[in-house]
């Protein structure tokens, strides 16, 4: 097996070159510090340039959770209530980072088919509200790509983001893998954000190539109102921030940005259809960004994991989740679909009953 690539998360990826080579122009001499460096300008510039937003307030943050969590408590007070799905980020994995930041609002997790929150259940959930008895809506959460890898297309964001505004909620999105659902639909970032509806977007790099840096955008000017205050009081606020930017403004301007997530997305593909002609081997969900979700045998999956191969249970019992990433290669999406046919394959031959 590679030493270079596991499967378990586009986060396990190294930093891409340009990222790279950036944050190393950006370590020569010196250069104001706390945001005021040319570099972050540049990055600001070029991220209202992607959204097709100069009004956008943009702030750069040091990782996903500190961006949903501050980008929803600049809407919702400890008496709300935030819509999300049942297997959000923000509901899952994020150590209660939105409910400590709004001082206590509750988040209601939803069902919905694919990962996605419909716009009938939203508005059903709004709809029962009972005043002072419960807590207030206040926003809903999406996340684009969601954890099922599927993605709303331009369709059904504007059909959850008209029913949230008529009742007067704010849409926050989480975007970690919002360059991964761009490159999937072929549609610009302001179709798949603002234009849409969206209020505010965090803006995901980890998973796409950068190091620790995310992009909190506010299209609606009203939410970034004293942001840059509770920016500061949660530590988000980098003295060096010239490290961040200067990451932004290179994948941005070069287009790597959208190169490096087609990548992903494209290795993501021909990792599925490796794997779907294999017997014992089943698609869980159809792939559209560079997530690959799949049904292994047990033992198969016991002899990959002995074989070297990271990956995490994700679906029921025996559901996986194969993530690909800006660096995953041709070799290692070989390399593992041989292992798997090899895994699969010893337990077929074990079945056999012995020659008479």
């Amino acid at each position: 097996m590679s030493a270079g690539q596991q499967f378990a998360s586009d986060n396990t990826s190294g930093i891409c070159p340009e990222a790279w080579e950036a944050m190393a122009a950006a370590n020569r001499g010196y250069a104001p510090s706390y945001g005021a460096d040319a570099w972050s300008e540049r990055a600001r510039g070029s991220v209202r340039a992607l959204l097709e937003r100069p009004d956008a307030q943009v702030f750069f943050l040091l990782n996903g959770t500190a961006a949903n969590a501050l980008a929803l408590a600049a809407r919702s007070r400890s008496f709300d209530l935030i819509l999300c799905h049942e297997r959000a980020h923000i509901h899952t994995s994020e150590c209660g980072a939105p409910e400590f930041y709004t001082g206590g609002a509750k988040l209601l997790p939803l069902p919905g088919a694919d990962g996605k929150l419909g716009a009938a259940a939203v508005a059903a959930q709004i709809g029962s509200h009972a005043g002072l008895r419960s807590p207030r809506p206040s926003a809903v959460s999406l996340s684009q790509a969601t954890e099922y890898g599927t993605v709303y297309d331009v369709d059904e964001l504007r059909g959850l983001c008209t029913v949230a505004h008529a009742h007067g909620l704010c849409v926050q999105m989480d975007g970690a893998r919002f360059a991964n659902a761009v490159a999937a639909l072929k549609v610009s970032p302001a179709e798949l954000s603002w234009r849409a509806g969206v209020d505010v977007l965090c803006l995901g790099g980890t998973k796409n190539g950068l190091n620790t840096t995310e992009v909190l955008v506010f299209f609606d000017p009203a939410l970034a109102q004293d942001f840059e205050f509770r920016y500061k009081q949660a530590g988000q606020l980098a003295s060096k921030m010239r490290f961040q930017t200067s990451q932004w403004a290179a994948v941005l301007e070069s287009g790597a940005w959208l190169r490096h997530a087609t990548h992903a997305n494209a290795m993501a593909t021909r990792l599925a259809e490796s794997l779907q002609r294999l017997p014992g081997v089943r698609l869980l969900q159809r792939v559209q960004v560079n997530a690959v979700f799949v049904e292994l045998p047990p033992a198969a999956a016991q002899a990959l994991r002995e074989r070297g191969w990271v990956f995490h249970a994700f679906i029921g019992e025996h559901g996986y989740r194969l993530m690909c990433a800006w660096s995953t290669t041709d070799a290692d999406v070989q390399e593992f679909a041989a292992d798997v046919r090899a895994s699969v394959g010893s337990l077929s031959s074990s079945r056999q009953p012995p020659a008479a």
